[in-house]
């Protein structure tokens, strides 16, 4: 006769607080992309035990994405199985009372979905893919975690891996405040058309942000902290393994002028 295991399966995160799991399982999770960063971010949601998802991504595996895409395989690349498809089943085979809702397109071409988001993870290419995805959450009053990275060149050459961060908390500083979002790459991205390119990306510097942006997640949700009540800004200088507070950020101001929050929900249209 096999034994019955009665342990509770969240034992280990009881620290969370008495209705932790309770406010986990109940809150519903939007992933804008599901790439090395939101790839990770999905697994790890499903370990902790969340079980309401939309997710999004419109593209297949490819070869190059076996470096960096967590639950894709040879096989896989093979079947050009779609990102959405993987994630799917790496939350199912986690969680198989999970609910997803998993839309095969960008979140522009369907956005309705994520307003019945409680938290939207951004694991979005481009500054201008940044700029749509914290409009709209602002507007329905939804907090969002925009994570990032990319490796550049110094001129001699020298391999530079950097990336961020960010929550960006409706009433709280934006990514407009930061400093982040700024006309000036915003105009020479739209100069190039809003190709934000093929960078190099690996898995342990993808693996580290998503990590970071589930525990501000978590902490966001259950309060055990007791010390998360604004906009966050974390900058990480993969060459030295460092993540800390962007300098910039101290200058940010605490209330956000660009998104107010008297204009949320759907916009109004007077006739001209």
């Amino acid at each position: 006769m096999k034994a019955i295991h009665t342990e509770d399966p969240f034992s280990r995160q009881s620290f969370l607080g008495e209705n932790s799991q309770s406010r986990i399982e109940q809150t519903i999770i939007g992933i804008a992309g599901l790439g090395g960063g939101g790839s990770h971010i999905a697994q790890q949601l499903a370990h902790l035990g969340f079980l309401n998802f939309v997710i999004y991504d419109g593209d297949h595996v490819e070869s190059s994405n076996l470096n960096r895409l967590v639950g894709a395989t040879e096989g896989d690349v093979i079947n050009k199985t779609p990102k959405i498809e993987i994630a799917r089943r790496l939350i199912s085979g986690i969680r198989p009372t999970a609910r997803i809702q998993a839309i095969q397109s960008t979140w522009q071409e369907s956005p309705n979905p994520l307003k019945s988001c409680d938290l939207v993870f951004g694991c979005v290419d481009g500054f201008d893919q940044r700029r749509q995805l914290e409009a709209t959450a602002r507007r329905y009053f939804i907090p969002l975690i925009d994570i990032g990275m990319d490796v550049h060149a110094t001129e001699e050459g020298q391999p530079v891996i950097a990336g961020q961060v960010i929550l960006s908390m409706p009433g709280h500083s934006c990514m407009h405040c930061m400093g982040f979002l700024n006309e000036s790459n915003l105009a020479k991205e739209a100069g190039n058309y809003g190709d934000a390119g093929i960078n190099p990306q690996v898995v342990w510097s993808n693996g580290l942000l998503a990590s970071t942006a589930v525990g501000l997640a978590v902490d966001l949700i259950t309060d055990w902290s007791k010390s998360l009540r604004g906009s966050v800004y974390l900058s990480y200088r993969g060459n030295s393994h460092s993540l800390t507070e962007d300098p910039t950020f101290a200058y940010a101001p605490k209330v956000c002028k660009h998104y107010l929050l008297k204009d949320i929900g759907v916009p109004n249209f007077t006739k001209l």
